[in-house]
């Protein structure tokens, strides 16, 4: 269990080395590693990836002595392709990788065009700042705030070690989006430090992923250059699941329906059991209407990843648009963080008839997130049918320049007769959204 982080470091760099392989699909590391510990059998693994072959493999590590194994398995007949057994020593851990991922295509009989596959820019030639990026990146993808706070200990380490190591500056980027969204970091002060991290690691590798720029320019309002963003992100690597998922966003955000939907789904054939990409196309269903699709996404997605913050609040609101309030309100009280559970609480409370409560709770929303997530508030005044107080609390959001004016606000429901309000769509119109 020590060595875990290692081990997936492992698979995650020559997963990414295939990824380079302009005819190899290769389920991406979040479906990929949703199997990790479980007792599924190869032929299961393939069907739910939508693979042929299965890459498996194991690391032993004693010291500076590395074993590593890996085979190549056909999922449907379980013959074994390609198996292979490498003793080094720890310097020559970048070496294995690309020996193996070599020896992955050869025995797919792919011809590559450009020779033999080559480590990404970005990287690192220093073991101990290779392997704090390895244990930032599995704290990272445990999706809890706690988690995001030890991978970002971890990347600091990394940077001290090797300044000119992109990749850790670009997921330091991302953890500082995420705690933006999720209300652990004042708007301006997180966008600020995503933009500058970002660009920075843009410096150093001009062709790693940007896809928190082009979020961070959506959370500003400056549509034409989020476009320009993702363009140049999916130019770079036009599979990119997580860059697909950002482009349904931008789409559905911009009135695009047709094109977001297409995106959210062409993300998910990449990286078909990703939890952020599921979660896409789940508010999407949502805001669209198709509820029952909705709550069916929702839950795939918190089974997925049951962790992550919010879901049972975007669940909880797509039962209760089922006319299932008692269902409804059950799913947002198991939501274990206190901030995220606030979300719709009042909410639920009001349909279910408890008023008192739901004051009650009103309360505690307004003492918990005035200062970073007033829209939060301004969705429980929209549902009460108070426009006056809905539309104060948004333009209070809209002065903290809250990112869930573009996540949670436009096209929720829950907003009732506001959007026919003609001061709601002024107020679009100053975020140069669609009415």
């Amino acid at each position: 269990q020590d060595q875990e982080y290692f081990a997936d470091g492992m698979a995650g760099e020559i997963l990414n080395l295939l990824a380079q392989v302009p005819d190899l699909l290769v389920a991406a590391r979040t479906s990929s590693f949703y199997f990790k510990g479980k007792q599924t059998k190869i032929p299961d693994i393939a069907r739910e990836l939508g693979v042929i072959n299965v890459l498996e493999g194991s690391v032993r590590r004693s010291g500076d002595r590395l074993r590593v194994t890996a085979q190549l398995v056909r999922a449907d007949n379980g013959y074994h392709l390609w198996s292979a057994t490498y003793d080094r020593e720890l310097h020559d851990l970048f070496k294995v990788q690309d020996e193996i991922a070599n020896a992955v295509v050869q025995a797919l009989q792919i011809k590559l065009a450009g020779g033999e596959l080559s480590r990404r820019k970005g990287g690192t030639q220093n073991l101990e700042a290779y392997q704090l990026y390895l244990r930032a990146a599995n704290a990272f993808h445990q999706n809890t705030p706690s988690s995001f706070d030890a991978a970002a200990e971890y990347l600091d380490q990394a940077i001290k070690l090797d300044p000119s190591y992109g990749i850790p500056w670009t997921l330091l980027a991302l953890n500082a989006l995420l705690k933006t969204i999720y209300g652990d970091l004042d708007a301006a002060e997180g966008y600020e430090r995503v933009r500058q991290l970002e660009e920075h690691a843009l410096q150093l590798s001009p062709n790693l992923a940007r896809t928190s720029l082009v979020v961070v320019f959506m959370l500003n309002w400056d549509w034409a250059a989020a476009e320009t963003e993702l363009q140049r992100a999916l130019a770079f690597d036009p599979t990119n699941s997580i860059a697909l998922a950002v482009a349904g966003r931008l789409s559905f955000t911009l009135g695009h329906w047709v094109d977001a939907e297409r995106q959210y789904h062409a993300s998910l054939a990449r990286d078909p059991l990703n939890p952020f990409a599921m979660g896409g196309l789940g508010e999407f269903y949502y805001k669209t209407g198709r509820y029952a699709e909705a709550e069916a996404t929702f839950r795939k997605m918190i089974e997925l990843a049951p962790g992550a913050l919010l879901y049972r609040q975007y669940l909880g609101a797509a039962l209760l648009l089922q006319g299932k309030a008692e269902a409804a309100l059950a799913m947002v009280q198991q939501d274990v963080d206190e901030g995220s559970r606030l979300y719709y609480l009042p909410i639920m409370l009001q349909a279910n008839g408890r008023m008192a409560e739901a004051d009650e709770a009103l309360q505690a929303q307004i003492a918990r997130w005035a200062d970073r997530k007033a829209a939060v508030v301004a969705i429980t005044y929209a549902y009460r049918g108070d426009h006056d107080l809905a539309l104060q609390w948004l333009e209070r959001a809209y002065t903290q320049k809250e990112p869930d004016l573009v996540f949670v606000i436009f096209g929720n429901p829950l907003l009732g007769t506001l959007t026919d309000d003609p001061r709601y769509k002024a107020f679009l119109r100053k975020m140069n959204l669609p009415e």
